[in-house]
C-alpha cells in the first residue's frame, strides 16, 4: 500500500538563540517555497521546548507541523524541569519524539519508561515517534534483531496502535552523529523486520499502515536511495536539518 512519506527534523539541543532559530526556519521556508511539499510528504520540526511556540507561530501559514523532542509520563505535579504531554497538547504541538537513543543512553530511559510516555502522549492526542536502534557493540555481537524486537515489544506493551497513531523510527546508534550511514538495503531489512513484528503484535493491516522512518546521519546525498526502499517511509533527520540549504535539498530529493 502507499504510505505518505514523513520527514521529521530533530534540532536536538540547537540552535543557541531565538534569533538563530528564526533565521534557520525562515531560510528553510524560503527554500521550500517552490517545492510541492504538502502534496508529496509530511514535514515536521521537532524542537527544543523553548522554541516550540516561537517556531509554531512562524509556520502558521505553512503545511508544516511542530514536534517536541520528549515529554514526561505524568501530566502535572512535583517534577521539576519536566514538560508534560498535556502542556504540549495545550500548545498545539503535533508530534513528540520518544525513546531516542540519546534519551536511552544519556538519561537512562528504559523501554518501560518510554512505554509510559507513549501512553500519555496518545492520551493527549500527540503523535509519538518511537525510536529503536542498536549500539555498535550490539551490532558487533550480532544481536541487532534481538535488541530491536525487544525495544519494540517493551515500548509498545499495552499500547493500542491502529497504524496511524504511532510512528516508528529505526536509528542505528552507531550511525547517529558519526557520519556513518547504514546502507539503504540493511536499513530496509530492519524496517521490514519492524513491520513484521508489528504484524505479530497487532495485525498485518496495522503493520502495513504504520510509518517506519530511518534515522542516522541522513543527508541529501543519501535520502534518494533510502526513500526507494520498500519499507522506509521517511527519515528522522538530525544534523542536516540545522543547515538550511542542505535540509531543503534533502526534502527536494525526497
Amino acid at each position: 500500500m502507499s504510505r505518505k512519506k514523513l520527514i521529521a527534523a530533530n534540532w536536538k539541543l540547537n540552535p543557541s538563540s531565538r534569533e538563530e532559530a528564526i533565521d534557520l526556519i525562515e531560510n528553510i521556508k524560503i527554500g521550500l517555497k517552490n517545492i510541492d511539499v504538502e502534496e508529496n510528504i509530511n514535514l515536521t520540526f521537532c524542537l527544543p521546548f523553548i522554541y516550540l511556540e516561537l517556531i509554531k507561530n512562524s509556520l502558521k501559514d505553512t503545511p508544516f507541523k511542530i514536534g517536541a523532542q520528549n515529554c514526561y509520563f505524568e501530566e502535572k505535579g512535583a517534577f521539576t524541569g519536566e514538560i508534560s504531554a498535556l502542556m504540549l497538547k495545550n500548545l498545539g504541538i503535533d508530534y513528540v519524539i520518544l525513546g531516542h537513543s540519546e534519551r536511552r543512553s544519556l538519561f537512562n530511559e528504559s523501554s518501560e519508561i518510554i512505554n509510559k510516555k507513549i501512553s500519555v502522549a496518545l492520551k493527549n492526542n500527540l503523535l509519538p515517534i518511537l525510536c529503536v536502534g542498536e549500539t555498535l557493540k550490539e551490532k558487533e555481537m550480532g544481536i541487532t534483531e534481538e535488541i530491536i524486537l525487544s525495544q519494540l515489544e517493551e515500548s509498545l506493551a499495552y499500547i493500542n496502535c491502529n497504524g496511524e497513531n504511532v510512528i516508528i523510527a529505526y536509528e542505528p546508534v552507531w550511525a547517529i552523529g558519526t557520519g556513518k550511514t547504514c546502507s539503504s538495503e540493511d536499513a530496509n531489512t530492519i524496517c521490514k523486520l519492524i513491520r513484521s513484528k508489528l504484524a505479530d503484535l497487532y495485525n498485518s493491516s496495522i503493520a502495513e499502515k504504520t510509518l517506519i522512518l530511518y534515522g542516522g546521519s541522513v543527508k541529501s546525498s543519501t535520502i534518494k536511495e533510502q526513500m526507494k526502499q520498500t519499507d522506509i517511509d521517511g527519515a528522522l533527520v538530525g544534523g542536516a536539518s540545522l543547515i538550511a540549504d542542505e535540509f531543503v535539498q534533502l526534502v527536494n530529493n525526497c
